[in-house]
């Protein structure tokens, strides 16, 4: 239960692909959730071990953000609305005014090195031609002046943006100092736009939390720019489907001492997400997070292969398929499959709103770097070597129970 302390502050969530359908989902979730019109089913933080952590009430957040695409906030929400949630329009027209007054707050985005695929849906992008110092304070410009709009005491940024092609680091990348001068040199190869939204957030004091795959966003520099500056962060890539099961389930068999000789997913969806991961330099990044947690938990290399198509006729719905061939005792061979069917959005959003309430309740409480105790939350979690489900969650129990005894 929110203290009176904490009632009177007033955070910001800057959401970065803001006209994306995972933001359109949080925004539309968060303006039902303050109406009552709709339970927190699916958000963690709303389950009773986390209900007295003096958490921002989730109808509280005042949104704003950036993209690269101009289609108004409100006719985005809508698709996704009818989608995922209901059609009726009765409902919609309940926060369509608290929509068209987020869009009023969602500035241009940049492409910096995002790839082709990104690139061409753009309409919207911050001038192609500018330095990247000059990108650089254009985003910390964006920040600080929707944090001064709305007088808010904090704002949370958070990457929602489509999955960047990977980074290739270098030793710049590992060095906050050798990677300033690089930006100062006006190295456009060494940052993606990840990686500005990241620096941006960072030295406005902002906590930052990197939902997507792109490795450009917390890169080695950043994370210790982040500890020296008192800004929690943490990444990366949301965990919400085919892996979240995997993660879960892949403990089975070592509890029982079964071998897992093979591991095959096939996963389809058809939203935009889906349409970037078809361009093969964007998908890799995105291979790269789901392939390693089998091997993560195992520790052993079983076979296992990830596969992503586009089907445009799905939309947000997301299909997986999984093949799992295993031995047991006596050397015999057997199977085990599963599909996993949901919608995109809707597993997304929830988890985007509790990272927004435990990156903020952090930096109240004076946290700096990674955040550990958000594993859970991701597939690549920075700075964690446990990546079963359950001991994951353990940690953030763990985490609130330490915050409850304070």
């Amino acid at each position: 239960m929110a203290t009176e302390e904490n009632q009177k502050r007033k955070v910001g969530l800057w959401l970065i692909g803001a006209r994306g359908s995972i933001a359109a989902t949080v925004m539309i979730g968060a303006f039902l959730l303050r109406k009552g019109l709709f339970p927190a089913t699916g958000m963690v933080t709303a389950a009773p071990a986390f209900t007295d952590l003096d958490l921002t009430a989730v109808g509280d957040f005042i949104f704003g953000g950036c993209d690269i695409r101009r289609e108004p906030l409100q006719e985005t929400a809508w698709r996704a609305m009818r989608e995922d949630i209901s059609s009726d329009r009765e409902i919609f027209n309940h926060i369509v005014g608290d929509l068209q007054e987020v869009d009023a707050d969602i500035s241009p985005g940049t492409c910096r090195n995002c790839g082709d695929m990104i690139q061409g849906l753009a309409d919207m992008a911050i001038n192609g031609s500018k330095t990247v110092t000059e990108e650089l304070e254009c985003v910390r410009g964006q920040i600080s002046r929707f944090k001064e709009k709305h007088g808010l005491d904090s704002v949370v940024v958070i990457n929602l943006a489509s999955t960047e092609p990977s980074l290739t680091l270098a030793p710049c990348h590992h060095d906050p100092e050798k990677f300033a001068e690089r930006l100062a040199a006006n190295d456009g190869d060494a940052v993606q736009a990840s990686t500005l939204y990241a620096y941006a957030a960072i030295l406005e004091g902002c906590p930052y939390i990197n939902f997507t795959p792109s490795n450009g966003a917390l890169i080695p520099a950043l994370i210790r720019m982040a500890e020296m500056k008192g800004v929690p962060v943490m990444g990366n890539d949301g965990k919400t489907g085919e892996t979240l099961v995997k993660s879960a389930l892949a403990p089975l068999f070592l509890s029982r001492n079964l071998q897992i000789l093979s591991w095959e997913g096939v996963n389809m969806l058809g939203n935009m997400d889906g349409k970037v991961l078809n361009d093969p330099r964007n998908c890799q990044s995105k291979l790269k997070s789901k392939d390693q947690v089998l091997q993560k938990i195992l520790g052993y290399a079983a076979h296992s292969r990830v596969q992503i198509n586009y089907v445009p006729s799905l939309g947000d719905q997301k299909t997986a398929w999984d093949f799992i061939h295993f031995q047991g005792f006596l050397g015999a061979k057997m199977s085990l499959q599963f599909t996993w069917q949901g919608y995109d959005s809707i597993l997304a959003a929830p988890l985007v709103l509790d990272l927004a309430r435990l990156a903020d309740l952090a930096k109240r409480h004076g946290e700096a770097g990674l955040m550990p105790q958000l594993a859970s939350f991701f597939k690549s979690p920075l700075g964690v070597d446990e990546y079963r489900h359950g001991a994951q969650y353990e940690m953030l129990l763990d985490y609130a129970a330490k915050k409850r005894s304070k």
